[in-house]
């Protein structure tokens, strides 16, 4: 085991349950690639529309959270830095403590990583705020916004340019939390760096987001998306850095699975190799951390799967799956993605909401709902190629008040997906989805030739008679801790099922550590509760 070895960070309850979310989500994109201001400007009012799905602190003005992420404004930024490339360059949206000595070293670091990665540092952007708009409670904690502007040596553009990026705001990171304290180190922290989108958030109202950040009420601020986002924080005090948008994601609901997932994460994440990463995986770990949000948590590996080269829908579906068994509509449309889902959930837990993610890597921005379908996401199309998703109906009543201006619209059912691609201008729902990224690989190959079942391997046979006197097999069962409950209401039915029984969600069981009587090891342990659905459910079952 070498020196520098990091044990990987295990998921602590305690921990987790600080931070869980629910929120209000929505995005607006041009099928045309059009960039415009009124695409912010309708990102605003129908963020402004939100308010209700956040929450706000005890001086009435300090929000949970609440963003924008859009395109990079290149207009704008350009007028200050005329050099600026946008196709060479990436722009770095950075929280930093309101403090000089913390700044200089926060810069340093940038500077002195981008440097030993190949960039060269054009310079640094002071990102004009109204601070009139913040509460005293928000103002407290409030960070430096400071924008940094970077460009490849080797003239590096696109997805390698974006990997490039992701590898030095990761190195940036471990060079961070080595030279501050934790605390330090969580508020400085990188909302983008990215030479295709950049995020404007903050412990906000939904209304403030626009006068406090002044650039997003710049006409130069054109884009061609907008993904916007208002958090309501529950079991934990909101931070600057946990608003939403995060980097690809921004999220509605909860991950009801988090500890696994987190966990799973951790074990696994040393063996990960890919080509595209050139021997630097080590620079990425680690994936995921109990201290952030659930969302965060899905963010980081969504953006890692983005990055190392698949496609954000692909990235979506192999980490939030869908319920693929006893299903007759996808059994009769696209059967084929039973065989993607089975693939990889042999390697990937699903984080399991219930969540309503919308999501973008700058050239696509799509929604997808989670198995339950316990969060309400709807979508229309108008006749000027927009496209509108939504977690509320209303929030922009003045685009929608003309029926006629809406040419497509519907809702998102469990397990669904929408997907603008605003550079080949189409719009995919989730049958076609399904079916594109199931067969861009031989999965049904891969899964046949990769998996055993159980039976196959030996075959289990029911026996007629009872091997065992009555008396015997009563010692037994008393013996490893089996009552007559255990064995009407679980063994009979596992053995008359083949499935493990599903019945009555109350507990009224002493516990086994004050019990007189003996218990079997399993009875110690508990299931977590999960604080929406439990026993899991499935609209379909």
């Amino acid at each position: 085991m070498s020196a520098d070895f990091v044990p990987p960070e295990v998921a602590d309850l305690e921990d987790i349950l600080k931070e869980r979310d629910a929120c209000g989500v929505g995005f607006i994109a041009s099928l045309k690639n059009e960039m415009k201001h009124e695409t912010v400007s309708q990102a605003l009012t129908a963020l402004g529309c939100m308010e209700h799905r956040g929450a706000c602190s005890s001086d009435n003005v300090s929000g949970d959270g609440a963003g924008l992420m859009t395109r990079i404004p290149w207009a704008l930024l350009q007028k200050e830095f005329p050099g600026l490339n946008e196709n060479t360059c990436g722009v770095g949206m950075i929280f930093i403590p309101d403090d000089d000595s913390v700044e200089k070293q926060a810069k340093a670091i940038y500077e002195k990583v981008a440097g030993a990665e190949g960039f060269n540092v054009i310079g640094w952007r002071d990102v004009p705020i109204d601070v009139s708009y913040v509460g005293e409670i928000a103002k407290a904690n409030m960070p430096r916004f400071r924008q940094i502007m970077v460009e490849s040596k080797a003239g590096l553009t696109g997805k390698d340019l974006e990997r490039a990026l992701f590898v030095v705001r990761k190195l940036v990171e471990k060079e961070r939390d080595a030279t501050f304290d934790a605390d330090t180190a969580f508020d400085f922290a990188t909302c983008t760096l990215s030479n295709q989108t950049i995020v404007y958030k903050g412990m906000l109202n939904s209304a403030s987001v626009g006068p406090f950040f002044k650039d997003l009420t710049n006409p130069d601020y054109v884009t061609n998306f907008a993904i916007y986002h208002r958090r309501f924080s529950t079991n934990t005090n909101p931070r600057w850095p946990l608003a939403q948008p995060f980097r690809v994601l921004g999220h509605n609901g909860e991950i009801n699975t988090l500890q696994g997932n987190i966990n799973w994460v951790a074990s696994r994440q040393a063996g990960l190799k890919a080509p595209v990463w050139e021997g630097k995986e080590s620079a990425l770990l680690p994936l995921c951390s109990a201290a952030e949000s659930d969302s965060s948590n899905l963010d980081h590996l969504a953006e890692l799967l983005v990055r190392t080269g698949r496609d954000p829908t692909e990235a979506l579906m192999i980490l939030v799956p869908e319920a693929y068994m006893n299903h007759p509509d996808l059994a009769a449309n696209y059967p084929e993605v039973e065989d993607f889902y089975k693939y990889w959930e042999g390697m990937q837990e699903g984080w399991d909401g219930p969540a309503l993610l919308v999501f973008s890597d700058g050239e696509k921005v799509g929604a997808r709902l989670d198995r339950n379908g316990l969060r309400p996401a709807r979508f229309w199309r108008t006749s000027d190629d927009m496209i509108y998703v939504a977690s509320e109906v209303g929030v922009l009543g003045d685009v929608f008040d003309n029926a006629a201006n809406i040419v497509a619209k519907g809702r998102l059912g469990p397990g669904q997906m929408v997907c603008a691609d605003m550079i080949n201008g189409t719009f995919k729902e989730n049958t076609q989805i399904a079916k594109d990224v199931a067969g861009a690989s031989p999965y049904s190959e891969w899964v046949a030739s990769s998996s055993r079942t159980l039976t196959s391997l030996n075959a289990s046979k029911v026996l007629e008679d009872c091997q065992m006197e009555s008396s015997g097999c009563i010692k037994l069962q008393s013996a490893v801790g089996y009552g007559l409950e255990d064995q009407q209401m679980i063994i009979e039915a596992m053995a008359m099922t083949g499935a493990e029984p599903t019945y009555c969600m109350g507990d009224d069981v002493p516990l086994p550590v004050l019990a007189s009587t003996p218990h079997m090891l399993y009875d110690y342990f508990k299931q977590r509760f999960a604080q929406v659905t439990n026993p899991p459910i499935d609209p379909l079952r």
